[in-house]
């Protein structure tokens, strides 16, 4: 752990203070076990809670001579404790104290990265939604495409930190675990209440099975999860770093007062909080390779393991948290230039319509290979002579035989391309995750076709809730109240109203996935979408404009049909 890319919430973590204050809270909860077996006389338990503290100069003495950390930490508290040191470490081996305490430290340092990544997503979403019709070249092998917006590839990456988070959830979940099971899992000395007990003070829980360690899958899964969230960071600041290039200079990070890019080239201004991003991606790439490593260890175990965690378990940890917080802090102070994006959209002189006229040409009856022949001729000619793409495709008599000159400049429309931009960006705020407070209610301007089709009749007050939640027992009946007071108190601002709320209670991943969605309507009748479209009066099934509302993958109906 270097203390340039560590923050103080970190370091206090990985302290050895609070490594070993684990360890004695593991210590006196096995003996709060064995005290309650009979094993342990409750005069001496309180003696060992009144007393048992450790020093950590005098600990690491004792190891210059013992070449053993457990040991060295037990005789240290013995010295504090006295005669009732005895029962200390009774029937423990150092991995139950060893793994048990990790697997806290790593949870406690998940819940930060969590943290983190919600203030990103946070600033991911606004950034997005304020850019949402900033139009700008999509650049595919980096070469032009076709135009995007920036905020939507903000809102591609908000998606992907969203699955993050889920994926950091998971590695929370499953390094939760901890083993007091002995020299090899056995429980030969101490019974599985005694893990039980220490695991539930601990806030983990037992390990359904181990040997003298918790197996190592369980640490690779959580060290692979932080190189996975590194890596898309390294993938957003290469972004970055692509369009801070002088040729490109379509975004930039910002630049403080007298800050300074190059100690030889005055003029110089770097990206160098993306690139510091991009190296240190790669070291918790490398740290995730070695506790894959760490999973073959000899029979029930051997120490091969413990040299790397000792580095790996602060490094990757303290890593990832110093890397969110900085990106977050890039991406919110980002210099975006929507003039150079223009201009650079504007480079190649149209020829990002060759689809788009390729596609028009085959509407009218060309075969799809001449139509490409014919683009792809005057997309050419048109980069090669630096000519308007457009003016030559009006001009070539192949083309115009089949599309007036009026119609190409019609279909050569710029904002043909981000038609579709308003339901994409919709997804930004709907939130993937469960409504556990009403202050995250909020409302939305459409969520796909189901919505349009509703606003379309009449009905323009559209709201986000996750019901779903209740399912799953996520969300607690008794909010539902709160949450139709925060609905009303939103619509009253929008001086509209809500007389009640849908929501899907029996497919809770259909709602995540597929949108969470409460419209107004003219009593309360909980259910699925289409049961509010006919509670609207509105013929679904006899739609003139056929929409298709999922496709039954959950396993729940299909709700817009023919």
């Amino acid at each position: 752990m270097i203390d340039r890319y560590a923050r103080d919430i970190m370091k206090k973590i990985w302290s050895p203070e609070n490594r070993f204050q684990k360890w004695l809270a593991i210590e006196i909860a096995a003996c709060e076990a064995l005290c309650k077996l009979g094993l342990v006389p409750e005069p001496s338990l309180k003696n060992i809670k009144e007393k048992a503290r450790f020093d950590i100069k005098r600990i690491d003495e004792i190891e210059q001579v013992t070449r053993h950390d457990v040991i060295a930490f037990t005789t240290c508290v013995a010295e504090y404790v006295g005669e009732d040191a005895r029962y200390i470490h009774w029937g423990l081996t150092s991995s139950d104290i060893l793994d048990t305490s990790f697997s806290l430290l790593l949870k406690e340092s998940a819940e930060v990265i969590l943290k983190d990544i919600d203030d990103f997503l946070a600033v991911l979403k606004d950034k997005a939604l304020q850019y949402k019709d900033t139009a700008m070249i999509g650049r595919t092998h980096g070469i032009h495409a076709e135009p995007i917006t920036f905020g939507l590839k903000l809102a591609v990456w908000y998606d992907e930190m969203k699955r993050h988070r889920r994926r950091m959830e998971r590695a929370r979940e499953n390094i939760s675990y901890g083993k007091i099971s002995g020299a090899v899992g056995t429980f030969a000395y101490n019974p599985p209440f005694v893990e039980q007990h220490v695991c539930e003070k601990c806030g983990l829980k037992p390990a359904p099975i181990s040997t003298q360690i918790l197996q190592r899958d369980l640490h690779a899964e959580y060290f692979t999860t932080l190189a996975l969230i590194g890596s898309s960071l390294d993938k957003f600041a290469t972004e970055i770093r692509h369009l801070q290039r002088t040729e490109v200079s379509e975004a930039s990070e910002f630049f403080s007062a007298g800050q300074k890019g190059s100690s030889a080239m005055p003029h110089k201004q770097n990206p160098i909080l993306s690139e510091n991003i991009s190296g240190l991606a790669r070291v918790l790439r490398g740290n995730a390779l070695a506790a894959m490593e760490n999973v073959a260890l000899w029979h029930e175990r051997d120490i091969s393991h413990s040299s790397v965690e000792r580095v790996i378990g602060p490094d990757s940890t303290t890593l990832l948290d110093f890397m969110l917080v900085r990106f977050t802090s890039l991406i919110k102070n980002l210099l975006v230039y929507p003039e150079k994006m223009t201009a650079n959209m504007n480079l190649t002189r149209g020829i990002f319509f060759s689809q788009k006229l390729l596609l028009e040409l085959t509407q009218r009856g060309m075969t799809r290979e001449n139509a490409y022949r014919l683009m792809q001729k005057n997309a050419l000619q048109a980069w090669s002579e630096q000519k308007d793409f457009v003016e030559l495709v009006q001009g070539d008599p192949e083309v115009t035989r089949i599309l007036a000159k009026e119609e190409i400049a019609a279909s050569c429309d710029i904002r043909f391309f981000f038609r579709h931009v308003d339901e994409i960006d919709g997804t930004i705020n709907i939130e993937v995750g469960y409504l556990n407070h009403p202050d995250q209610v909020e409302l939305i301007p459409r969520a796909g076709d189901a919505i349009r089709l509703l606003n379309e009749a009449g009905f323009k007050t559209v709201v986000v809730t996750n019901q779903a939640g209740i399912a799953r027992g996520l969300l607690k009946e008794e909010l539902l109240p709160a949450i139709h007071q925060r609905l009303s108190a939103l619509l009253d601002q929008e001086k509209a109203r809500i007389d009640a709320y849908y929501y899907c209670p029996h497919h809770p991943e259909a709602a995540i996935e597929q949108y969470r969605i409460a419209c107004q309507c003219r009593k309360p009748f909980p259910g699925l979408i289409r049961t509010a479209a006919a509670d609207l009066g509105i013929d679904v099934a006899r739609s003139s404009r056929p929409q298709r509302w999922g496709r039954g993958s959950y396993g729940h109906d299909r709700i817009w049909q023919n």
